[in-house]
């Protein structure tokens, strides 16, 4: 079951846009590598969808819990955590994966290889005294 009324109206139109033209999504987005993260709710048990920018590296896929830089991670996380099975949505193909939270010092590098691609995690870094989460999406 697919719950998104936790999302905003601008979440549920990048999603809409996403799956609307195979992966593609314009906007602040436009030309960034972004999927879709579906993790099952820590409390609800109910299918939660996130857009979120990742990263592809020597056959890894990453994303970032930045949260734009706020205080506390954002509750994909958190349900991502609680069950390590997923499913991504990647351009046109989707496929079940489990999420590994990386540990320093790869998290710290792969960290800043993003940053670098993409200088607003850099701010987003910046901005918290926590530190942001990378997890690692294996395929399943």
């Amino acid at each position: 079951m697919l719950d998104v009324s936790e999302s905003d109206d601008w979440n549920r139109k990048v999603i809409e846009e996403f799956r609307a033209h195979g992966g593609k999504v314009g906007g602040q987005f436009e030309g960034a590598p972004v999927l879709l993260l579906r993790t099952t709710g820590a409390k609800s048990g109910l299918e939660r969808v996130n857009p979120m920018m990742y990263l592809e590296e020597s056959g890894h896929l990453y994303v970032f819990a930045s949260k734009a830089g706020a205080d506390s991670h954002p509750d994909w996380y958190h349900n991502l955590v609680a069950n390590p099975s997923v499913v991504v949505e990647l351009g046109e193909e989707t496929f079940e994966a489990t999420a590994h939270p990386v540990a320093a010092p790869e998290r710290d590098r792969v960290y800043a290889v993003q940053a670098r691609l993409y200088p607003g995690f850099a701010e987003y870094e910046a901005k918290t005294t926590r530190v942001i989460p990378v997890v690692e999406l294996v395929r399943a």
